[in-house]
Parts: structure tokens; sequence; C-alpha cells
């Protein structure tokens, strides 16, 4: 049984891809506690800290109904989130939870949950010049879909995608066109 402790060590040094499929498969056997493995991702060491996200990221999106449990847990964590590195993959969970087409039973806790703070801290990231692209892109995409639950989201994000197109890269460029064409404006 992987400890913590024993985690923490193989994720010291970098990793790739096929180590992050290899541990994930690894934790998942093991029923490693997510819980765990999300407070690993507010590591002092950021090298660590990334690579707990990025495995919570491969374990939780592969099968997430099987961590319902935790999921009021990774919502309420993501307003934590200070690294860069991580915000990738805590903006691309809550993007996949909030998808319309997501398992009834993730829909059905995204409903009974009050994404405020959250949402506040994906337009943050939204605005945040220093926050990379992919961030800004993952943020857009959950607050499209989590416009229907909170209205006045739908002014607010077009304004933001509007602002970010106009000197934007050509990956928002692309998704703000789509974004943008989805609310209708």
């Amino acid at each position: 049984m992987l400890t913590q402790e024993q985690l923490i060590k193989q994720i010291t040094a970098t990793i790739g891809k096929a180590k992050v499929v290899e541990l994930s498969k690894i934790l998942k056997e093991q029923q490693f506690a997510l819980h765990d493995l999300i407070d690993l991702t507010f590591y002092t060491d950021k090298g660590v800290a990334f690579r707990a996200a990025w495995l919570l990221e491969n374990i939780f999106l592969q099968d997430p109904e099987i961590y319902l449990s935790d999921l009021d847990y990774i919502i309420k964590r993501t307003i934590d989130v200070i690294y860069p590195s991580c915000q990738r993959h805590y903006a691309k969970i809550i993007m996949h939870i909030t998808n319309p087409k997501t398992p009834a039973a993730i829909c059905a806790i995204v409903q009974d949950t009050d994404f405020e703070a959250v949402i506040e801290k994906l337009f943050d990231w939204m605005i945040d010049p220093k926050v990379k692209i992919a961030v800004k892109v993952f943020s857009s995409e959950a607050l499209l879909n989590l416009r229907h639950n909170y209205t006045w989201i739908t002014e607010e994000l077009v304004n933001q995608i509007q602002y970010l197109m106009r000197n934007g890269t050509a990956a928002i460029q692309s998704r703000g066109k789509k974004i943008l064409k989805q609310l209708g404006s």
C-alpha cells in the first residue's frame, strides 16, 4: 500500500505522462484517499504540488463517479489554489464536472453546491494577465457551463471574453468565438 510519504517521494523528481498513468493506476487500485491527494496539491514544494494535481486530474477524470464523496472537497479547495501549475488542473476538473453531459450523479451534486466563490476564482484567473492561457480557456468553459445556474455570469463572461480576444492568442480567439456564439453574442 502506497503511503502519502511514499507518494511524495515518487513525485519529488520530474515525471512524464507514462509515470503519471502508472501512478494513477496504482493509486486507483489501492484506493488511495483522494482527499489526501487533493491536500498534496497544496504541498510547499511547487513541483510536488503540480505533479499531485496532474495525478488528481488523471485519476478523477477517468471515473469521477467513484469519487462523489470527494467532489465537494475538490470544489471547496479550488478557491485556495495559488500555484500556476495547479490552476490548470483544477480549472479543467471544474470544467468537466460542470459540463451538462457529465454523469447525472455529478450533476446532482453540482446543482446542490454553492459555486459563488469558485466562480469568482475562475473570473480572477481569466482577468489575471499572469495566468496561463489554458487556465483561462478552461475557466471560461466552466463559467459557460455554470451560466444557467447563475444568470449574471453571461454578461460578465461576454465582457471578459471580448476583452481577452482583443489581443489574445489564437487559442483565445478560437475558444472565445465559440463561447460567444454559444452565449448568443
